[in-house]
Protein backbone atom coordinates (compact mmCIF):
# COMPACT_ATOMS: atom_id res chain seq x y z
CA UNK A 1 0.00 0.00 0.00
CA UNK A 2 2.76 2.45 1.02
CA UNK A 3 4.81 1.27 -2.23
CA UNK A 4 1.79 2.65 -3.84
CA UNK A 5 1.40 5.52 -2.24
CA UNK A 6 4.99 6.53 -2.91
CA UNK A 7 4.58 6.09 -6.98
CA UNK A 8 1.81 9.15 -6.68
CA UNK A 9 4.18 11.33 -5.55
CA UNK A 10 6.00 11.74 -8.90
CA UNK A 11 3.13 13.79 -10.36
CA UNK A 12 4.70 17.50 -10.59
CA UNK A 13 1.80 18.72 -10.45
CA UNK A 14 1.17 17.25 -6.69
CA UNK A 15 4.09 18.58 -6.09
CA UNK A 16 3.44 22.21 -6.64
CA UNK A 17 0.26 22.00 -4.61
CA UNK A 18 2.25 20.15 -1.70
CA UNK A 19 4.46 23.01 -1.69
CA UNK A 20 1.95 25.36 -1.23
CA UNK A 21 0.14 22.90 1.49
CA UNK A 22 3.18 23.45 3.82
CA UNK A 23 3.78 26.81 2.94
CA UNK A 24 0.38 28.13 4.48
CA UNK A 25 -0.59 25.18 6.46
CA UNK A 26 0.57 26.69 9.80
CA UNK A 27 -2.20 29.06 10.56
CA UNK A 28 -5.52 28.92 11.98
CA UNK A 29 -6.89 31.01 9.02
CA UNK A 30 -6.52 27.53 6.93
CA UNK A 31 -8.25 25.33 8.58
CA UNK A 32 -11.73 26.96 8.21
CA UNK A 33 -13.21 26.15 5.14
CA UNK A 34 -14.60 29.62 4.08
CA UNK A 35 -11.13 30.73 4.00
CA UNK A 36 -10.01 27.80 1.19
CA UNK A 37 -10.48 28.91 -2.32
CA UNK A 38 -13.70 25.90 -3.72
CA UNK A 39 -11.79 22.86 -5.78
CA UNK A 40 -11.41 22.88 -9.51
CA UNK A 41 -13.72 19.92 -10.30
CA UNK A 42 -15.44 21.60 -13.63
CA UNK A 43 -13.13 19.53 -15.67
CA UNK A 44 -13.53 16.18 -14.28
CA UNK A 45 -15.81 14.29 -17.19
CA UNK A 46 -18.44 12.01 -15.83
CA UNK A 47 -16.99 9.24 -16.45
CA UNK A 48 -13.63 9.87 -15.01
CA UNK A 49 -14.84 10.55 -11.67
CA UNK A 50 -17.30 7.01 -11.66
CA UNK A 51 -13.80 5.30 -12.25
CA UNK A 52 -13.15 6.45 -8.49
CA UNK A 53 -15.51 3.85 -7.68
CA UNK A 54 -13.47 1.41 -8.19
CA UNK A 55 -10.75 1.72 -5.59
CA UNK A 56 -9.57 4.04 -3.33
CA UNK A 57 -6.79 3.71 -4.79
CA UNK A 58 -7.72 4.84 -8.62
CA UNK A 59 -9.43 7.65 -6.49
CA UNK A 60 -5.91 9.32 -5.15
CA UNK A 61 -4.08 8.35 -8.46
CA UNK A 62 -6.18 10.87 -9.94
CA UNK A 63 -5.33 14.55 -9.69
CA UNK A 64 -8.63 15.50 -9.89
CA UNK A 65 -10.15 12.89 -7.26
CA UNK A 66 -7.27 14.30 -4.66
CA UNK A 67 -9.13 17.85 -5.42
CA UNK A 68 -12.35 16.75 -4.92
CA UNK A 69 -12.10 14.33 -1.99
CA UNK A 70 -10.28 17.32 -0.30
CA UNK A 71 -13.00 19.31 -0.94
CA UNK A 72 -15.28 16.79 0.27
CA UNK A 73 -13.07 16.11 3.59
CA UNK A 74 -12.71 20.41 4.11
CA UNK A 75 -16.73 19.76 4.14
CA UNK A 76 -16.32 16.94 6.97
CA UNK A 77 -13.80 19.06 9.11
CA UNK A 78 -10.71 16.94 8.35
CA UNK A 79 -9.17 17.25 5.56
CA UNK A 80 -6.12 17.24 7.68
CA UNK A 81 -5.92 13.54 6.57
CA UNK A 82 -5.20 14.12 2.99
CA UNK A 83 -3.40 17.06 3.78
CA UNK A 84 -1.06 14.88 5.79
CA UNK A 85 -0.79 12.14 3.68
CA UNK A 86 0.35 14.36 0.38
CA UNK A 87 2.88 16.25 2.71
CA UNK A 88 4.08 12.57 3.93
CA UNK A 89 4.22 11.43 0.09
CA UNK A 90 6.19 15.14 -0.46
CA UNK A 91 8.74 14.92 2.40
CA UNK A 92 9.55 10.81 1.02
CA UNK A 93 10.04 12.51 -2.22
CA UNK A 94 13.22 15.04 -0.50
CA UNK A 95 16.62 14.28 -1.10
CA UNK A 96 18.52 16.97 1.27
CA UNK A 97 18.88 15.91 4.61
CA UNK A 98 19.05 19.65 5.52
CA UNK A 99 14.85 19.86 3.83
CA UNK A 100 14.52 16.23 5.30
CA UNK A 101 14.34 17.79 8.68
CA UNK A 102 13.71 21.32 8.15
CA UNK A 103 10.35 19.77 6.31
CA UNK A 104 10.06 16.86 9.50
CA UNK A 105 9.98 20.47 12.06
CA UNK A 106 6.74 21.43 9.73
CA UNK A 107 5.06 18.10 9.45
CA UNK A 108 5.07 17.77 13.25
CA UNK A 109 4.26 21.66 14.10
CA UNK A 110 1.43 21.45 11.46
CA UNK A 111 -0.13 17.78 11.79
CA UNK A 112 1.51 15.96 15.04
CA UNK A 113 2.25 18.16 18.04
CA UNK A 114 -0.03 18.88 20.41
CA UNK A 115 -0.62 22.66 19.82
CA UNK A 116 -1.34 21.47 15.59
CA UNK A 117 -3.68 23.64 13.73
CA UNK A 118 -4.25 20.25 11.90
CA UNK A 119 -3.34 17.77 14.66
CA UNK A 120 -4.21 14.75 13.69
CA UNK A 121 -5.59 11.81 15.41
CA UNK A 122 -3.29 8.75 16.14
CA UNK A 123 -2.48 7.01 18.97
CA UNK A 124 0.49 7.80 22.05
CA UNK A 125 2.91 5.92 20.86
CA UNK A 126 2.88 6.77 17.12
CA UNK A 127 3.24 10.50 18.25
CA UNK A 128 6.32 9.10 20.60
CA UNK A 129 7.89 7.26 17.97
CA UNK A 130 7.66 10.32 15.48
CA UNK A 131 8.70 12.56 17.77
CA UNK A 132 11.76 10.33 18.59
CA UNK A 133 12.56 9.61 14.71
CA UNK A 134 12.53 13.35 13.95
CA UNK A 135 15.56 14.65 15.69
CA UNK A 136 17.62 12.10 13.04
CA UNK A 137 14.76 12.34 10.44
CA UNK A 138 15.16 9.78 7.47
CA UNK A 139 12.47 9.59 4.76
CA UNK A 140 10.42 6.59 6.42
CA UNK A 141 9.91 8.47 10.14
CA UNK A 142 6.57 9.28 9.10
CA UNK A 143 5.37 6.01 7.40
CA UNK A 144 3.64 4.40 10.91
CA UNK A 145 1.57 7.31 11.03
CA UNK A 146 0.49 7.98 6.90
CA UNK A 147 -0.28 4.30 7.10
CA UNK A 148 -2.73 4.52 10.01
CA UNK A 149 -4.49 7.57 8.14
CA UNK A 150 -4.47 6.39 4.93
CA UNK A 151 -6.09 3.32 5.95
CA UNK A 152 -8.59 5.63 8.28
CA UNK A 153 -9.48 7.72 4.96
CA UNK A 154 -10.00 4.47 3.06
CA UNK A 155 -12.15 2.74 6.02
CA UNK A 156 -14.29 5.65 6.39
CA UNK A 157 -13.90 8.70 4.87
CA UNK A 158 -13.79 7.22 1.22
CA UNK A 159 -17.38 4.92 1.59
CA UNK A 160 -18.96 8.36 2.60
CA UNK A 161 -17.26 10.44 -0.31
CA UNK A 162 -19.28 7.61 -2.62
CA UNK A 163 -22.66 8.89 -1.16
CA UNK A 164 -21.64 12.16 -1.32
CA UNK A 165 -23.73 15.14 -3.08
CA UNK A 166 -20.44 16.62 -4.02
CA UNK A 167 -19.23 13.01 -5.28
CA UNK A 168 -22.85 12.49 -6.86
CA UNK A 169 -23.19 15.70 -8.64
CA UNK A 170 -19.76 15.17 -10.27
CA UNK A 171 -20.98 12.01 -11.81
CA UNK A 172 -24.13 13.29 -13.04
CA UNK A 173 -26.32 11.03 -11.02
CA UNK A 174 -28.07 13.87 -9.33
CA UNK A 175 -29.87 14.86 -12.01
CA UNK A 176 -29.32 16.50 -15.39
CA UNK A 177 -29.35 20.73 -15.11
CA UNK A 178 -32.48 21.27 -17.03
CA UNK A 179 -34.96 19.19 -15.04
CA UNK A 180 -35.79 22.50 -12.89
CA UNK A 181 -37.13 24.10 -16.17
CA UNK A 182 -38.79 20.76 -17.14
CA UNK A 183 -40.41 20.77 -14.22
CA UNK A 184 -41.98 23.86 -14.34
CA UNK A 185 -43.55 23.80 -18.11
CA UNK A 186 -45.13 20.69 -17.30
CA UNK A 187 -46.43 22.61 -14.16
CA UNK A 188 -47.83 25.27 -16.12
CA UNK A 189 -49.50 22.85 -18.79
CA UNK A 190 -51.01 20.99 -16.25
CA UNK A 191 -52.66 23.86 -14.40
CA UNK A 192 -55.13 24.57 -17.11
CA UNK A 193 -58.82 23.33 -15.57
CA UNK A 194 -59.89 19.91 -17.23
CA UNK A 195 -61.82 20.33 -20.79
CA UNK A 196 -60.11 23.81 -21.52
CA UNK A 197 -58.91 24.57 -24.97
CA UNK A 198 -54.54 24.38 -24.80
CA UNK A 199 -55.16 27.72 -27.40
CA UNK A 200 -57.93 30.49 -26.24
Amino acid sequence: MIDFALSLCRNKDKKGRLSLLLAKSGSHENVSPEKKPPAKTNNVAPDVALRWRDSFEELLSHSGGVEVFTQFLRSQFSEENIEFWLACEDFKTTESATKLQSKAKQIHAIFIDKEAPKEINIDHSTKATIEKNILKPTRSCFDAAQSKIYSLMKRDCYPRFLSSDIYLTLTKRAGPPTMTRRRSRSFVFNERPEGTAAWS
